[in-house]
């Protein structure tokens, strides 16, 4: 790899970044809070990019004969100093971004991991908010109905929305994952459903469910945490939203 074809992966790799991360694309991947320090690193690798090629375009000859004692060769010898090769592979996520687009994480992966409710350090729960019924996260909810058993949601109905995965009796779950910084450490919050459940539907589409608490509890057969329940008074399917991580 010469310097020139550094700087077009790098002119590449930066350009990925930063139309990941001007779209709703960089969302399937890390927090919001994240944009503008993608966007900063995307900008910095292009204008990097930019520079090493100008630069290697008008003093190359120079740069490509100079020897590591600091002697110089010929331009026409055959030895110019080149870069390792696996710099080629900075190509690969560059494909992933502008071909593949991988989708944000659903039902396989929440199927592969233990819910992540236990983790959660709660201290207090507020009021609901206003509004019949109170629309609410995933998180909140499974939160209150586990840690609070119900108590600060009372008779309220409840608005939530997630996608459905699989259970392990055989029904559905609605799931939503969380992160703390990107994908690669997001871990799944699941909810049971009674009353009248979604039917029909496949895993990964995405519902919204009003609802209320129910007490009953579930397992998690992957680490044995508790599983809250909520019963579905009326159910819709929506858009997976542009935001997927909780």
């Amino acid at each position: 790899m010469n310097r020139q074809a550094q700087g077009v992966v790098l002119l590449l790799l930066g350009g990925a970044i930063l139309k990941a991360s001007l779209t709703d694309m960089y969302l399937r991947y890390v927090k919001a809070g994240l944009q503008p320090f993608l966007i900063a690193a995307g900008a910095l690798l292009v204008v990097a990019a930019v520079m090493t090629i100008w630069y290697d375009l008008r003093h190359g000859s120079t740069l490509d004969t100079e020897c590591a004692d600091g002697s110089h060769e010929h331009p026409d010898s055959s030895h110019g100093h080149r870069e390792p090769r696996v710099g080629w592979l900075l190509i690969a996520p560059v494909l992933g971004l502008l071909l593949v687009a991988p989708p944000a994480l659903g039902s396989y992966a929440a199927g592969q991991a233990g819910s992540a409710l236990s983790s959660q350090q709660v201290s207090d729960f507020p009021a609901l908010p206003d509004g019949d019924p109170a629309r609410i996260s995933v998180l909140d909810y499974a939160t209150r109905a586990i840690f609070d058993e119900g108590r600060s949601i009372g008779d309220r109905q409840i608005r939530v929305t997630g996608f459905l995965s699989a259970g392990p009796d055989g029904g559905q779950l609605l799931t939503r994952m969380i992160l703390s910084c990107c994908a690669a450490d997001a871990r799944p919050i699941k909810v049971g459903m009674n009353g009248g459940v979604p039917r029909g539907l496949t895993d990964d589409s995405w519902v919204e469910i009003t609802g209320k608490y129910s007490d009953q509890r579930g397992t998690d057969p992957v680490n044995g945490d508790d599983i809250p329940f909520i019963e579905v008074l009326e159910w819709r399917t929506v858009p997976a939203p542009a935001e997927q991580y909780e």
